[in-house]
């Protein structure tokens, strides 16, 4: 890569290029060539200019019968410096290329030349989308090669139409073709080459550069204008549906995946446009007809066929386009296709269906996946498709179902059934299914249903979750599905879908369930004590079980409550004894799990439902403590002597901090009997091994409880307690502990916002605190940095409450603001400059008089913060930034300005998307 930057390139490359060199070799010369041209133009006098293209020809006509890498690399070099040059230097370039490769009397065949100056042309335009010319220039060559066209289009034609043309020039044209076409050619202009691109599809050996060509003219954005064209390709389309079905039977999978992109590329581009045009609207709806013998293409995706999932988009963006015409040609469009889509839906659930078992048997789990995903985009498309069909849909379906289960006179299969089963979920899933009268039917003929294997089981137990909102609405209706989900509990191969669909039931219908909830309970602890479910479907479980207990009475909360946990507290109490072990960390990990998940939704305060009414309010809120408090209260002992032996372990520690964080953030205020306890407990911990996942909980406490006064004084002494630990910490070295940084940083900025209080006490060593807040910011770590700047945002408004901040700000802003400028000089990465702007803006907001000292000394040294920047440039910013006090972001455009200049990347395509 040095080599082929330096000045030394514009030597070597010519010598690589030698014929006693092998290609490998002749490669990396024309290579450089093409890097020193296309980056480094300006170094090349204008009078060489003329001479620099000269070898180039030459070197291309060499190699014309030679390398094929290294002619592409040469005419790629030829095209880059044809592209510098145009228009003013170069001003025919195209026509001058065509002229010279056609000359007579080169020592090189006329074929061989032909394919040269076809690579050139096709190399061209690929050159100008990959270029880094400067905005005004893209422009100005752009409207050049466009002109241009008509000297390659003229050529094109007469060498796809010679009958003389060998098939590997016919092969290059559609190539150049499909290359020249992206520069948003007028498709009118295009016209006679498309034609003769579908000619060609008859022939295997340039069907497939024919199909990308034809693709590529009819998807540039700016086809559409050109409708009269447009209208011309619907029959030239049409006319390809019996060699579409020839290919369908034959298996021939790339033909018909290849007229089917053609298809869909002219239908889902212009739908608007062509539906505009009414006259014509029953050719294109048989181009909407076609697109559906694509959808619904005989076989199974993705094992015998690839190309119904092309067309799925094809079918949102003539609904979209229908449904976005005014009343009256809606009404008349919604006639002619109200019919298709239904047809659609039939279509749909009918790919969506599963293969025989015996067949399925045989797919690949990497088949299996990618039919899974296929599944998923006809279930969003059906969930579309109700926009334009809308309830009769849901009825449609119902009926299906049930002349399915109610039919004697033929044995119906299980994938016909699943499948009407998805459709119903696919819509019920996320549109309000309440108001239709279709559903109750639906509860009711479930049952009906006979189970016969997994994916069918499945698909019931996701449309049962899928409805669980309209269940809350009817719960009388609850009772006819909860058996089905319970008995379904109990097979791990059920497990994702019933217990997520259990977990959906217990949120939605929970003051529904307390009649239900023994049984409920008593199925649970069966699977979970016989280990039936993997872990993270055992931590739903336990959520569900949380939302079900929090509609219940104290008492029986209580109750419940003893049962499901005494059989964990007594394999804790257990395993708390023994040595420890990988094995056994992986169950105290998994009980610790269970609990915190429990605790994350047992919630009897209602707090949440609160804006639903005060209907839905059927309990009083309780008197006396809170379950959850209760229980940690009796396991509190046990939790600390688990930590004793395990304070070693990150994991351990963030599975104790857990349960703690997710019952403070659900219990809020009913948490407070907990909180000198855990204060004291979290201290020992973080004294005797520093681990992250206490200061999150430490600031958690902070944000929660910090403000009131009962609770101060534990909270003041952990927050002093962890920080004077941290700070050790950093006198030790902190580099290897950046997360232990990280969440430091982020309590300290919560402290500071939810009570600077914690700031005032003497015990606090502030000025300490603020120099490794500076270290902090010199972290390679991004989410490190990203805190430490957010603790100095809210650190530097507090200057004149707080007498201590002011002090420190005093004495060690330059240094904060010196660490500042060598990060937006180079020593951050650019992702994180607005963070480092907010510092800038803080400061200038709540310190200005000693920022406007500062910041002239601070860039007087030359070469800080970078050696690129001129004193000129330095002192532009310090004024542009000491003018800003308002506008946050401008000041973030103006650091974002200056990291460009101190890493020499101002101007360059580097910056086009920052």
């Amino acid at each position: 890569m040095q080599a082929q930057v330096s000045p030394q390139a514009w030597h070597f490359s010519w010598q690589l290029l030698q014929p006693d060199k092998v290609p490998e070799i002749q490669y990396f010369g024309a290579s450089a060539l093409h890097i020193k041209i296309s980056r480094y133009w300006s170094d090349i006098p204008t009078d060489q200019y003329e001479s620099l293209k000269a070898q180039l020809f030459t070197q291309i006509t060499r190699f014309a019968s030679g390398s094929k890498i290294v002619l592409t690399r040469l005419c790629v070099a030829l095209a880059s410096l044809a592209l510098s040059m145009m228009p003013d230097a170069w001003p025919c370039a195209v026509a001058d290329m065509v002229r010279l490769f056609q000359a007579e009397d080169s020592p090189v065949d006329g074929q061989g030349r032909c394919l040269a100056l076809l690579e050139l042309l096709t190399v061209l335009p690929e050159e100008f989308q990959t270029s880094r010319l400067p905005q005004y220039r893209k422009g100005l060559v752009r409207a050049s090669l466009a002109v241009e066209c008509g000297a390659v289009f003229p050529l094109l034609e007469q060498l796809l139409q010679q009958p003389s043309s060998p098939s590997c020039v016919r092969q290059k044209v559609l190539k150049c073709f499909s290359s020249w076409v992206q520069l948003e050619v007028p498709l009118q202009d295009c016209e006679a080459l498309i034609q003769a691109a579908f000619a060609a599809l008859q022939d295997t050996e340039l069907f497939d550069s024919s199909v990308e060509a034809i693709v590529n003219a009819i998807s540039q954005p700016d086809a559409q204008r050109y409708v009269n064209t447009l209208l011309k390709l619907i029959p030239l389309v049409l006319g390809l549906q019996e060699q579409l079905r020839q290919a369908v039977q034959n298996g021939d999978m790339e033909t018909s995946h290849g007229i089917c992109r053609i298809a869909v590329a002219l239908g889902e581009n212009h739908s608007r446009a062509l539906l505009d045009q009414v006259e014509h609207w029953q050719s294109f709806l048989a181009l909407v007809n076609m697109i559906m013998f694509c959808t619904g293409i005989p076989g199974h995706y993705p094992v015998n066929e690839t190309t119904s999932s092309l067309t799925l988009t094809f079918w949102y963006t003539l609904q979209d386009d229908i449904l976005s015409f005014e009343a009256e040609k809606q009404a008349v469009y919604q006639q002619v296709y109200r019919p298709v889509y239904f047809q659609l839906v039939d279509v749909l659930l009918h790919k969506a269906q599963f293969p025989s078992d015996e067949e399925y048997g045989f797919w690949s789990s990497d088949e299996k996946e990618q039919f899974r995903i296929y599944r998923v985009d006809i279930s969003d498309t059906l969930m579309y498709v109700y926009e334009m069909l809308g309830a009769e849909l849901l009825s449609n379906l119902y009926d299906k179902l049930g002349r399915l289960l109610t039919s004697s006179e033929e044995p119906y299969s299980w994938q016909h059934t699943e499948a009407l089963l998805y459709g119903f979920q696919s819509i019920a899933e996320t549109i309000d299914v309440n108001y239709s009268d279709v559903v109750p039917g639906l509860i009711g003929l479930i049952p009906r249903i006979s189970i016969s294997n997994v994916q069918l089981a499945d698909t019931v137990m996701f449309t049962i979750g899928a409805l669980s909102e309209w269940l809350a609405d009817h719960p009388v209706m609850i009772n006819s599905v909860l058996p089905l989900v319970l008995h379904a509990l109990g097979n791990p191969e059920l497990s994702v879908s019933s217990v997520s669909t259990l977990k959906k039931i217990c949120r939605e219908c929970k003051y529904d369930l307390p009649p239900y909830a023994a049984n409920i309970v008593a199925v649970s602890q069966d699977v979970l004590m016989k280990q039936i479910h993997k872990t993270s479907q055992c931590m739903w479980l336990m959520q569900a079980l949380g939302f079900l207990l929090s509609a219940l009475q104290v008492e029986e909360i209580l109750k419940n409550l003893h049962s499901l946990i005494s059989p964990y507290i007594q394999q804790l109490e257990k395993l708390a004894e023994e040595i420890p072990n990988p094995s056994n960390k992986l169950a105290i990990v998994h009980i610790l799990g269970l609990l915190s998940n429990l605790f994350t939704t047992l919630d009897v305060s209602h707090h949440e439902d609160d804006h639903e009414g005060p209907e839905l309010r059927k309990l009083p809120v309780p008197q006396g403590p809170n379950p959850v408090v209760v229980v940690l209260q009796q396991v509190f002992q046990l939790i600390q002597k688990v930590l004793s032996k395990w304070l070693n372990d990150a994991q351990v520690v963030e599975a104790v901090c857990a349960i703690f964080e997710k019952s403070v953030k659900t219990l809020l205020d009913d948490f407070a009997p907990m909180v000198p306890q855990l204060c004291e407990m979290l201290g020992r911990m973080y004294s005797t091994i520093p681990q992250a996942s206490a200061l999150d909980l430490t600031r958690q406490l902070v944000h929660i409880f910090a403000h009131e006064p009962a609770h101060f004084p534990p909270i003041e002494a952990l927050f002093l307690l962890v920080t004077s630990v941290t700070l050790t910490l950093f006198q030790q070295g902190p580099r290897d502990h950046p997360d232990i940084v990280d969440s430091f940083m982020q309590l300290l900025a919560q402290a500071l916002k939810r009570k600077p209080d914690l700031f005032l006490c003497e015990r606090l060593d502030v000025k300490a605190v603020f120099q490794c807040a500076v270290l902090a910011l010199k972290f390679p770590e991004a989410p490190t940095v990203k805190a430490s700047c957010g603790f100095f945002t809210e650190l530097l408004p507090r200057c004149g409450e707080v007498e201590s901040v002011g002090k420190v700000v005093q004495e060690d802003g330059r240094m904060l603001l010196v660490a500042v400028l060598e990060a937006i000089g180079g020593q951050a990465s650019r992702s994180l400059m607005d963070c480092f702007a907010d510092i800038l803006f803080a400061l200038n907001k709540h310190c200005f008089s000693l920022l406007s000292l500062w910041i002239k000394e601070a860039l007087q040294p030359p070469g800080f913060p970078s050696a690129r920047l001129s004193p000129e440039q330095k002192d532009t910013f310090s004024q542009q930034i000491l003018r800003e006090r308002v506008n946050k972001r401008r000041v973030k455009e103006m650091v974002k300005e200056f990291t460009l200049l101190c890493r020499g990347l101002h101007g360059t395509d580097y910056t086009a998307d920052y």
